[in-house]
């Protein structure tokens, strides 16, 4: 498509320096390595952002992001991270959760870590699972959630979501840890106040050289994240997690990922579950 028949069919003007711009800078700034094949994606998810500036060209706007006072780097990354989860997404891995929370006595903090939290729905499930291993609410548990993206994170400090993000999780489930809306609130259902107390959610970016946490993790659920960041990028994550995990602690990946490639920091011990390599293996 020449760019006089682009301009006919497309709102702003957008060329392939432009999105190989977008490459590079979702890369730098995220990690993020796109393929050649996401450059319509990009469009359709940037053309708002554009669109709200008052601009006309991508080549505008990708200045503005380059050169503007800052504001503008937090929406673009926003705009190109993907959020799809759901509530005890590939189950398998909760009753694993819980079957090595029992082997931990509950004299210390038991600390765990959603590295990619998007909307809520894995650290919530990881909750909940802590929840109904050990009936009460009032433990020394605490997990960390974290995610690149702010507007994600906002929906998941409030907790609170459709039905039909709901309506397949068994019914005395929601019924211990969700309230139901009525009112205003009606076809929405709200996190409990007091699970949403075992959870603190945190904007971290994975790239960054150094993660502000203290102390290690029983278990890191770092899933199908790993899958957007090249080889060398995966490589120095995964000896960042293993530097954050317990020398008897769980890291879950994602059922499209696999680190094998990372002998020396991690050996599998299940379907999409690893732990620390043992010195000498």
């Amino acid at each position: 498509m020449d760019l006089q028949q682009q301009k006919k069919e497309r709102e702003f003007l957008y060329t392939p320096n432009d999105f190989a711009r977008i490459r590079q800078l979702i890369y730098q700034r995220a990690g993020i390595s796109l393929s050649q094949s996401k450059s319509d994606m990009v469009y359709s998810r940037l053309a708002r952002l554009l669109r709200s500036a008052g601009l006309r060209s991508f080549a505008d706007y990708l200045d503005l992001v380059e050169n503007g006072d800052g504001a503008e780097w937090q929406p673009f990354v926003n705009a190109l991270t993907t959020n799809l989860t759901s509530f005890f997404r590939e189950p398998h891995h909760f009753p694993l959760l819980a079957e090595h929370l029992e082997k931990i006595s509950l004299t210390r903090p038991v600390r765990l870590w959603s590295c990619a939290a998007s909307t809520g729905e894995e650290p919530y499930s990881m909750a909940m699972t802590v929840v109904d291993l050990y009936k009460r609410h009032n433990m020394p548990v605490k997990i960390l959630a974290t995610d690149l993206d702010t507007n994600v994170l906002e929906i998941a400090r409030r907790g609170v979501y459709p039905l039909e993000k709901v309506e397949k999780l068994p019914p005395p489930l929601m019924k211990r840890h969700f309230l139901q809306g009525s009112g205003a609130q009606q076809g929405f259902a709200r996190i409990r106040p007091e699970l949403q107390g075992l959870i603190a959610f945190r904007q971290l970016n994975l790239l960054s050289q150094r993660w502000p946490m203290q102390g290690q993790f029983d278990a890191i659920f770092c899933r199908n994240v790993m899958i957007y960041f090249d080889k060398a990028t995966q490589r120095r994550i995964l000896g960042m997690l293993a530097a954050q995990l317990r020398p008897d602690g769980l890291l879950f990946a994602g059922h499209s990922e696999s680190f094998h490639y990372a002998t020396e920091h991690f050996q599998t011990c299940g379907k999409t579950v690893y732990r620390l390599r043992e010195p000498g293996r």
